[in-house]
């Protein structure tokens, strides 16, 4: 299965597509794909109307994809999670996960415009395996407890300016929370039908030339890991995002920075996950 939002801006249909390429609108069941269908066990109930062939089909044909989750509450992302990424930004392994927040409100659809902001020189690309968390996580003590907080996956492109990031402040904030900063799509796939997600080849291209091409099998720290460790300091909660952390690749750690500008074009997939295709503008 896979979880999609097709149409407009704000006003986005919640829906399914199944074996076959089929898609069903479920409207019938819940208003949006977001924290409460989760919450509510929404996969499940999904896979039950399926079975019964109770959902309407529809024709998404041509209308916007927009990202697979609403309003997430909060997005959660690991910086220097890939040794290769650290080596090539002159950063040292770290001992623990590098953890900053990102504003929710940078979430935009897989194919939709990404702003470059005013006065940047060094926006950057990061291809990055998101989790989608389906259960409340505090105080996790092993995988099995973190492995069934996570609602499913999907592909972040964790949007980057370098100068705000690194050269603006001591936190990684400003540079990260540009508006359009962080695609999100093109859909959710539930955990249980990703056999392995410590196992999936990651790739992003610039103007169709391969910058990025690694797997989720070389992250430092793991997705069990990590809910785990993050559930000392915070609550999760169903509609969090983590964003786990990109492969060596980006514009900052290659020798001519070749930053992006406006229509440059970037596409980026995840194995089983789909595929992402933005274009740059000014702000």
């Amino acid at each position: 299965m896979q979880f999609l939002r097709f149409g407009p801006v704000g006003d986005e249909t919640p829906a399914v597509r199944a074996a076959a390429g089929r898609t069903f609108d479920l409207r019938g069941l819940t208003p949006d794909i977001d924290a409460g269908f989760l919450a509510g066990d929404g996969i499940a109930r999904v896979r039950r109307a399926l079975a019964e062939g109770s959902l309407p089909e529809i024709d998404a044909t041509g209308l916007r994809v927009g990202a697979p989750i609403a309003r997430p509450g909060k997005i959660i992302c690991i910086g220097l999670n890939y040794s290769d990424h650290a080596e090539e930004t002159g950063a040292p392994i770290p001992d623990r996960p590098v953890v900053f927040m990102k504003d929710p409100a940078t979430v935009v659809g897989p194919y939709d415009e990404v702003l470059i902001p005013r006065t940047s020189v060094r926006t950057d690309w990061e291809v990055e395996l998101a989790v989608v968390i389906g259960r409340r996580a505090r105080y996790l003590t092993d995988d099995v407890q973190s492995t069934g907080t996570i609602a499913g996956y999907t592909i972040s492109n964790d949007i980057s300016e370098r100068e705000f990031q690194l050269d603006f402040s001591s936190q990684w904030d400003l540079g990260k929370s540009c508006e359009t900063f962080n695609p999100l799509g093109p859909w959710l796939v539930p955990a249980d039908e990703i056999p392995d997600p410590q196992a999936l080849g990651m790739r992003l291209s610039v103007n169709g030339k391969l910058r990025q091409d690694g797997s989720t099998k070389n992250m430092i720290f793991g997705i069990p890991y990590l809910i785990r460790y993050l559930s000392q300091y915070l609550v999760l909660n169903p509609g969090d995002v983590i964003n786990t952390g990109t492969p060596a690749g980006v514009a900052l750690g290659l020798p001519d920075t070749p930053y992006l500008r406006p229509g440059d074009t970037v596409e980026l997939s995840i194995d089983g996950l789909g595929l992402q295709r933005q274009t740059f503008a000014q702000a």
